[in-house]
This record gives structure tokens, sequence and C-alpha cells, in this order.
């Protein structure tokens, strides 16, 4: 790609942006913390409670389908089939973000999540919920998922000034771990408490979502100028062109898919290695959490450990750190300390994440902020879904600790990117005064 094709990125008022290297507003002009920025909150607080929501039903609806129907592969099926949804609705969830009201577009989401659950959990109480009820829930559920998620995400630079975007990120991430970490314990004591109260609580955590979008005040979004809207398929390739054609966005998806599909891949690994090796069910589930709690606790810490590196060496030095510490893991592939160098791993994942996509929502005009997200996330989560199967075929023919050297190895190709990337580079360049 040529100099000539980079996308003019202040091509109008409405796309004139801030970026993370704009100087420090100071004195009386000084924008207040992210913890009293009341319509952050508000939006975090509207994306935790969906972020629980959906924690708790994952967990809940496959026993549901298990005690309906007895049968794993259909429990399977329903997993899937949310999975296949959320990767068919990235794409046009990033056109709609970036067309209609994203305050909007959030209400009409909860609204929906929360008529869906409140129903299923009405069928379950009743006693007449079917399979084909919870299929249509779970792709109606993960549908929105993916449009709120998206619209939620571009909404973000409208809400927080330039130089607290990445600040902004971290807390996203920690938000994130945090309701990895509570909400299937949760559901699971709900579901054993009565099979319909995960879904009730579901519900509940929509209502509150809702409420708390309503009461945000600022626009999400920056007045829209096209005079004649695109069609979906044109909006969805514009914003396609725009990744491609921007050095550190290509960068980005180069970076990220690898190591989501690592991340996923090792997870699975370990855990597929301690129960082939016998080991208690508890101390399979410690693992987890331990991934759980490096991802949680990395994110709180992520913008101290911003104070000590620029942008681009913390890009570089945490792809390959994460590339040792996978293949340290390696080392001791069917115990349960192989977590404990991924959590370490897990721990640097949110600071780069917060680094990045604070990076790429600074450099992307609003209009296509969702579509920009969209095709990363598209990118991103695609080659995680691909891991556990790509994980399986390695162990049906190799040793745990060679299939882990292939994930390490993954995420080597995103540590040569980030040394050798223009893009990553010009991070430098748009620090420098």
């Amino acid at each position: 790609m040529t100099a000539a094709a980079e996308p003019t990125l202040t091509a109008t008022d409405e796309d004139k942006m801030p970026t993370l290297t704009d100087p420090p507003v100071t004195g009386p002009d000084r924008p207040v913390s992210l913890w009293r920025n009341r319509d952050f909150n508000l939006l975090w607080i509207s994306q935790c409670l969906s972020d629980l929501g959906a924690a708790m039903s994952n967990l809940a609806m496959p026993l549901l389908v298990l005690f309906l129907t007895g049968s794993a592969a259909q429990a399977g099926l329903v997993g899937s089939l949310g999975l296949l949804t959320t990767l068919a609705c990235r794409l046009p969830a990033g056109v709609v973000a970036d067309r209609f009201s994203r305050r909007t577009l959030l209400v009409v989401c909860d609204v929906v999540r929360l008529v869906a659950y409140l129903g299923l959990a009405g069928a379950v109480l009743a006693g007449v919920a079917g399979l084909p009820m919870i299929i249509v829930v779970t792709v109606v559920g993960a549908a929105a998922n993916a449009v709120f998620g998206t619209a939620e995400h571009a909404a973000v630079r409208n809400l927080v000034p330039a130089e607290q975007l990445t600040t902004a990120v971290a807390r996203n991430e920690a938000r994130s771990y945090g309701t990895q970490l509570a909400g299937p314990p949760l559901g699971g004591l709900l579901y054993g408490l009565g099979r319909s109260l995960p879904f009730v609580g579901n519900a509940v955590s929509y209502l509150l979502s809702l409420l708390a979008v309503l009461l945000i005040r600022r626009p999400m979004e920056q007045p829209r100028t096209e005079q004649a809207p695109q069609s979906g398929g044109a909006a969805m390739a514009e914003g396609i062109r725009f990744v491609l054609a921007n050095p550190f966005l290509r960068a980005l998806l180069v970076i990220a898919a690898p190591l989501n599909m690592a991340f996923t891949g090792m997870i699975f690994t370990i855990v597929v290695a301690l129960e082939r090796a016998g080991t208690a069910s508890v101390v399979v589930g410690l693992a987890s959490t331990i991934f759980g709690m490096g991802g949680f606790l990395g994110a709180l810490a992520a913008p101290a450990v911003q104070r000590w590196l620029r942008l681009p060496t913390l890009v570089i030095v945490l792809c390959w750190a994460t590339t040792a510490l996978m293949a340290a893991s390696a080392l001791v592939p069917s115990s349960v300390l192989a977590a404990v160098p991924l959590a370490a791993a897990v721990f640097l994942a949110p600071t780069a994440n917060a680094v990045l996509f604070g990076y790429q929502a600074a450099i992307t005009p609003d209009r296509l902020q969702g579509r920009v997200v969209s095709v990363i996330f598209l990118a991103a989560t695609s080659a995680a879904a691909l891991a556990p199967g790509l994980a399986g075929l390695l162990l049906a023919r190799f040793p745990v600790a060679v299939t882990m050297l292939v994930f390490a190895g993954l995420v080597a190709v995103s540590a040569v990117t980030a040394t050798l990337s223009s893009g990553i580079r010009a991070m430098n360049m748009q620090e420098s005064p």
C-alpha cells in the first residue's frame, strides 16, 4: 500500500480527532478523573451489567439444555450457534453503530435481551421451555450482544478526553475480566437454587443496564453529515478499506488475531491436559480462576505499566514476554503450575489491549469507529474460535508440550510484527514532541 492510498484522517470537521499525544490539559481545564466522569461511568456500569448477565447465561444455558435433552451434543450445538451468530453479526454491527444513534442501539439491545431472557425464565418456570425456544433466545441474545458491544466501544471516544482513552480502555478490560470471574459462579449458584433464576438474573441485569444508558446525558456520536447513506455492503467495505490502508490498524490485526488465538488455545490445552492427568475438577477450576485473576489484576495495573514504558516499546515487550511465558508453560504441561506463567502472560494482555485500542480510538474518525472496531473484533474472535479445534487436532497427534509451543509460536508472530511494523513505529513518532 503506497502512501497515497493512506486515508485522510482529518478530511472534515466531524473527523478531526484527538490523538493520544495531544498536550495534557493543565490548570482549571484539566479533565476530571474518570472516576468522576458521570457519563463514562454510567456506560461502564451498563456494559458491566450486560457482561455479567451474559456470563451467567453462558454457564446456565448448556446446563438447561442438558437437563431438557440429556444430550451433550445438543448443548454444544446451542453454544456453537451463539458463537456463529456473534461472528456473523460483527461487521453489520459496525455499520449500524456508525449509522444510527448509539444510545438508541444500546437501549434497543437491552430491551430485546430483557424480553428474551425474561420470556425464557417464564417458560422454564412454567415447564414449557424447549430446545427451539432456547435456540431462538441464544441467537437473539448473541446478535444483541454483538451490536451492544460494538456501539459501546465506539461511543467511548465521545465520553472521554483523548488523554484518558487508554485508561478508559484499561477500565473496560478490568470490567471484562471481573465479570468473567464473577458471572459463572453466580450463574451456577442461581441455577442450583432454581433453573429459571439465572435467566431472571440475566433479565434484571439488562433492566439495570437500560436504566444506566438512559441516564447518560452526552451524545455518543458526532453529528452525522452524510447526505445519502451508503448501502450496507458499501459501508462495510469502507470500514475494511480504512483498516487495511492504515499501517497501525493493519499491524493491530496481525498482532491481535494470533494473540487471541494463542490465549484461547493455551487455556483449552491446559484444561484438557489436566483432565487427561486425572486432576480433580476443583483443581481444573482453580487453573481457570488463575487465568482470570491474572487478567483482572493486569487490567488494574495497566495505567501504571503504561507510565513506565513508551507505547511502541510497551507493545513489543509485552508480545515477546508473552511468547516466553507461554513457552515456559510447556515445561510443566500436565501440572496446574502451567497456569502460573500463562496467568503472568494474561496479566500483560490488558495493558497491550488498552494501549492498542486506546490508540485505535484516537486515530479513527468517529463516523468509522463502529466499523473499524467490528473489523478488528471479527479478526480477533474468528481466530480465537478456531483455537480449540486446532488444539484438539494437535493434542491428537503430538504431546501437550508441543501443542503449547505451537501457540507460543503464534504469539511470536505478533512479536515479530510489533518489532518490525512501520505502523507500530509510527506510534513512537506520534509520541515525540
